[in-house]
């Protein structure tokens, strides 16, 4: 019973540290970011439909979905390590570490899409996933829970850049 009571005061406290505020801009940073990034190629996207692309390629509707889902996963992730008030020495690494693998992210697009360098895309895949990697570690030395939400994020890099090649190689 008393481990029962514990989570039940666990996430008493967790709601009365709830930080709307901190919550919201947490979500709109992401989310932004994605969106500019889409804005600016969304002329160039029919490129998708338009390359050989290899074995195991999802249709193109499903991007956005899946997309959408990892920038809500990212907020969240930053909420989790924005709202700990301990002060931890890694937390300002933990910022840099998102800010950079955000840029990396809005950079692939224009690449990808819009230059149609698919070898200078995939690069720069690798290091998003190289990025995200050290990302999780720093975000784990303060909230484990922001670390595993990152996984889907590092697993879908990795699938990206496994499309990324291949339509590369295919498409030489």
């Amino acid at each position: 019973m008393s481990e029962f009571l514990h989570k039940i005061l666990s996430v008493i406290d967790m709601i009365i540290k709830f930080n709307l505020k901190k919550f919201v801009v947490s979500l709109a940073i992401p989310w932004l970011v994605g969106a500019f990034s889409s804005l600016i190629t969304m002329g160039d996207r029919q490129i998708y439909n338009e390359v050989t692309t290899p074995p195991l390629s999802p249709p193109s509707w499903l991007f956005p979905v899946v997309w959408g889902i990892l920038y809500t996963l990212m907020g969240i992730s930053l909420y989790l390590v924005w709202n700990k008030y301990e002060m931890y020495p890694d937390k300002k690494k933990a910022y840099l570490l998102f800010s950079l693998q955000l840029f990396l992210n809005f950079l692939w697009s224009p690449v990808f899409f819009t230059a149609r360098n698919f070898l200078l895309a995939f690069i720069i895949l690798v290091l998003l996933i190289i990025t995200v990697a050290f990302m999780i570690a720093a975000f784990y030395d303060i909230d484990k829970r922001a670390a595993f939400l990152q996984i889907p994020y590092l697993i879908w890099l990795l699938f990206a850049a496994y499309l990324n090649i291949g339509i590369y190689i295919l498409n030489r």
